[in-house]
């Protein structure tokens, strides 16, 4: 498994809430804390930018994916707006998740609270190269639903 070394800074007032961090030895994820001043309610189909507390360093090459969290999905039906949100190497700013509320009742976070997961992944840049035919597949151009599995067919 291949380690990295990311450089990463709390924001002022931030020395309570947890930097992101894995749960388990196999975890993919580091789970991520929200550092809200004081807790925010998210009513039923309303979302909110949830501040983390931190900045990072990420190095060339690399991004950070900011996923939901299942058990917050599926006890609550929170999850993120854009997900998976991408923390591009060349950011400095504060980290924030937005949180959308999809459940029937108003979810509220706290100091501290669990409310996604962050994975860092390696990136490459393409060069495209137009070409008048692609190669062919045994899918071809199938697309949503194309096995049947989708429509029960």
């Amino acid at each position: 498994m291949e380690k990295l070394t990311i450089r990463i800074q709390r924001c002022a007032g931030c020395d309570d809430v947890p930097l992101p961090r894995y749960m388990t030895a196999a975890a993919a994820g580091m789970d991520v804390y929200a550092a809200v001043e004081e807790e925010l309610v998210i009513g039923p189909g309303q979302r909110a930018k949830i501040p983390t507390g931190f900045s990072i360093e990420l190095p060339p090459g690399y991004e950070a994916q900011i996923r939901p969290r299942s058990g917050m999905a599926i006890r609550n039906g929170i999850t993120l707006v854009n997900s998976p949100g991408t923390v591009d190497a060349d950011y400095r700013g504060r980290v924030a998740v937005i949180l959308i509320n999809h459940g029937g009742e108003s979810f509220t976070v706290k100091r501290g609270d669990r409310i996604a997961q962050m994975i860092v992944q390696r990136v490459c840049r393409v060069s495209w190269l137009e070409v008048e035919e692609l190669t062919s597949t045994a899918r071809g151009d199938g697309g949503f639903g194309h096995t049947g599995a989708e429509t029960g067919e």
